[in-house]
């Protein structure tokens, strides 16, 4: 039996296959047979390249249907994908680049100088160019090769554990970490979250997440392409397009950022929302008055889930039955979740501890760091998250903290480390601290306390247009604050607990 996930998702695909697989705001259609046979040709140009066994694909493009293609193209061929934040910049590209010794990069084509310089230096082979398409247009070069390539295409047997695709995550460190992911990783997860929320045969997706991010890549496409369902394909959320097309679509899937803009508007009601079976939120917490005031207004129950880039979802409300306001909800079927205190020991219901978890879709290590993978597994099998929570006595997890010191805005994880790092090279700073404080649009924003050197002088604004000079845009602090020492424990430890309590009401 093949365990590519190609093979698993093309099983599925409908009988009919000039049926719609993707609609995009502009009315492009995509059948399963255009999916097919698209896929097909940049399968052969990958293959026509004769690069090794499990060479890595990174890819840093705009979204759109193209780059989903190119996805289903590399595991049909048997490569790895490994998909990029499209706000990264030049610093954080070179280091994955470096990490990763991907054979082929493929960038939007304003990043080509940048872009190719980097990886022909860290000796990558190939470079490619793909466009976001405008006005029905597609361009770059990797669709000009592929397109005289032929249309059939067998796709390569794999075994289960053979890598899909590798996904960084930030560390507390500073250096982000590839989480492998296999073929059986991916379809297990696939099939677990087809069940718990009850795809139908006539679901409809409306799709406005980014494809560079395991929720939109991953946990939505892959139930849509599972369950041979057409995605209504957004560029990126927008109020006005999601509101336009809310009346076509049974499902939709989005970070709580998405909701709170949502509810801004007056034309979200329960007219505007009738067709819609399931609203699933995660990648950031819910706030509760969001999941109310969505209710209130829609008639629909948000359903909030738990999951991680290295594992995709763990956890989800049910799809019948009651959906707990500030709760991921239950195990997935064949998931074991475990809370264990700082000794280790099974905490009881209601005691908060640190979230462990075992199951098929949890990955299976981090590229190249077989002392951080080893670190990271308890010695029998279970994966520590670094999340802190507790379950209710009807086995309802709450995510209560990020014992990693984790910040997560608008569902982008932001690790303070290497903000903080950044900020310390300042000539003008001491030292800084970064922390996470609640923002009703974003679920946290970053925000920054520096210490500056004696007889220095620096003007929040040019901290703010230093660091997006350097890092994504996602990880700028939204504010920076002076202070004249950061509070300490006796260990020398800066208290960030303090600096959250001393800033919240700002």
């Amino acid at each position: 039996m093949n365990a590519n996930l190609y093979a698993l998702f093309s099983s599925k695909f409908p009988k009919d296959l000039s049926r719609c697989c993707i609609q995009t705001p502009d009315d492009r259609y995509y059948t399963w047979l255009d999916i097919e046979r698209a896929s097909a040709k940049i399968a052969n140009l990958l293959t026509s390249l004769h690069l090794s066994a499990g060479a890595r694909i990174a890819v840093q493009v705009e979204k759109s249907p193209e780059a989903l293609i190119l996805y289903l193209a590399c595991l049909r061929a048997g490569f790895v994908f490994l998909p990029l934040n499209t706000a990264y910049q030049r610093t954080e590209i070179a280091y994955f680049i470096e990490n990763a010794e991907p054979e082929v990069v493929v960038c939007a084509p304003s990043h080509f100088g940048w872009v190719s310089q980097i990886a022909f230096h860290a000796g990558t082979r190939h470079v490619f160019t793909l466009d976001a398409p405008l006005h029905g247009n597609n361009s770059g070069s990797l669709l000009d090769r592929a397109t005289p390539m032929s249309d059939q295409f067998v796709t390569v047997t794999s075994q289960p554990e053979d890598l899909a695709a590798i996904v960084y995550t930030s560390g507390t460190t500073g250096r982000s970490k590839g989480a492998m992911l296999t073929h059986a990783n991916l379809a297990s997860n696939a099939l677990a979250l087809h069940e718990a929320w009850a795809w139908q045969s006539d679901d409809v997706l409306l799709h406005a997440l980014p494809l560079f991010h395991v929720h939109g890549l991953f946990v939505a496409s892959h139930c849509a392409l599972l369950n041979g369902s057409k995605m209504i394909f957004l560029p990126k959320f927008d109020v006005e397009q999601v509101i336009q097309h809310l009346p076509e679509a049974s499902i939709m899937m989005g970070v709580p950022t998405y909701y709170v803009r949502l509810l801004q508007d007056q034309r979200l009601n329960h007219l505007l929302c009738k067709n819609l079976r399931l609203v699933v939120s995660g990648s950031a917490p819910l706030l509760q008055e969001t999941f109310k005031n969505f209710q209130e207004r829609t008639g629909k129950t948000i359903l909030e889930r738990y999951g991680m880039s290295e594992t995709n979802i763990l956890v989800s409300n049910p799809y019948e039955g009651e959906r707990k306001a500030g709760t991921v909800g239950l195990p997935l079927p064949g998931v074991d979740v475990r809370i264990v205190n700082a000794q280790s020991q099974h905490c009881e219901n209601d005691q908060i501890g640190d979230i462990q978890v075992k199951g098929p879709n949890v990955f299976c290590g981090y590229w190249r760091m077989p002392e951080k993978t080893a670190e990271e597994f308890t010695p029998d099998g279970f994966f520590r998250t670094g999340d802190v929570g507790k379950f209710d006595d009807d086995g309802y997890l709450t995510i209560v903290g990020r014992s990693k010191d984790l910040i997560i805005t608008g569902g982008y994880n932001v690790y303070p480390k290497e903000i903080e790092s950044i900020i310390d090279a300042m000539p003008e700073v001491a030292e800084s601290a970064v922390i996470g404080l609640p923002h009703t649009d974003f679920g946290e924003a970053v925000c920054a306390v520096i210490v500056l050197n004696e007889q220095t002088q620096l003007e929040a604004n040019t901290v703010i247009a230093y660091l997006r000079a350097n890092i994504a845009n996602f990880k700028v602090p939204k504010q920076v604050f002076f202070l004249k020492e950061l509070p300490r424990n006796t260990m020398g430890k800066v208290q960030k607990n303090i600096l959250r309590n001393l800033y919240q009401s700002d």
